[in-house]
């Protein structure tokens, strides 16, 4: 697995982690199987996690699986309130889940967010936080998340890229490239709406000299072929689909070609034609 500086933070992390949306917010014997996942990324590398209070049990159960194997992980979760003692509460839980530490501690969705990174700060001073950074996963809000990108606090930033949600392209990865921040990617999938696309094995044989097998793996290997992308956090509940996903985090990378040609597979044309 790749690992690519995180911004100007000095975390160095894994090009493919693991996102808890929906697959991590489970209770009792479920428990047991999202451990098996976890191994499935320590196996790999794949170890920066991703979390968020927003995620139901996720938080706590990612914490479970990582028992005894915290200091190896990344942590991200994120603070999500409005209200000084809610977010105080998650703050706590976060702590309590994680053995009093969060590397990556983002503001999920900018909700209050000026206040937010006040008590981040305070965090980071007193070191249970390594970076801070915030997050946004619609496109209406990004003139807010560049002005929350360029406080001297924020050093990382989480926003969705695939071939279907690609503005970010236009102001917030150039902006991220130039502050210097961490670049989380999340919905690689498309919330899973790209997995639909009906790409068979004769589709993907131009892609082979470039270790891609399945079509995840070509759109996770057309996310990192974008250098300013440092981590894409695609969420899954089954071990054999991580380590599929990971076998996409070494090079060689794309070049603009195939990144078009996979566009194109995707569903969403681009002018740029493929050469093998």
């Amino acid at each position: 697995m790749e690992r690519r500086p995180f911004g100007n933070t000095g975390i160095q992390v894994p090009v493919i982690g693991m996102g808890t949306w929906k697959t991590f917010d489970v209770r009792g014997k479920e428990v047991d199987a999202r451990v098996r996942v976890t191994d499935a990324a320590f196996e790999t590398d794949a170890t920066f996690f991703d979390s968020s209070p927003m995620y139901g049990e996720a938080e706590q159960v990612l914490g479970q699986t990582l028992n005894g194997r915290r200091d190896r992980a990344i942590v991200a979760t994120k603070l999500w309130a409005s209200d000084e003692r809610e977010a105080e509460q998650q703050i706590a839980g976060a702590l309590s889940f994680f053995d009093g530490r969060v590397d990556v501690y983002q503001v999920h969705n900018l909700v209050a967010w000026g206040k937010r990174l006040e008590q981040l700060q305070r965090l980071k001073e007193a070191g249970a936080v390594r970076v801070i950074g915030v997050t946004h996963y619609s496109a209406t809000a990004y003139e807010d998340l560049l002005h929350a990108m360029r406080d001297p606090r924020v050093r990382a930033v989480q926003i969705p890229y695939n071939p279907a949600q690609r503005t970010v392209e236009s102001k917030i990865l150039p902006a991220a490239a130039d502050l210097g921040l961490g670049v989380i990617v999340m919905r690689p999938f498309g919330e899973g709406s790209l997995l639909s696309a009906q790409v068979n094995k004769a589709a993907l044989a131009p892609l082979a000299p470039f270790g891609i097998r399945t079509w995840p793996q070509a759109l996770l290997k057309w996310i990192l072929s974008d250098p300013r992308c440092h981590v894409a956090i695609p969420a899954t509940s089954s071990p054999t689909h991580l380590l599929a996903n990971a076998a996409a985090g070494e090079p060689p990378w794309l070049g603009a070609d195939e990144r078009a040609y996979i566009s194109r597979l995707a569903g969403h044309s681009s002018s740029i034609k493929f050469t093998s």
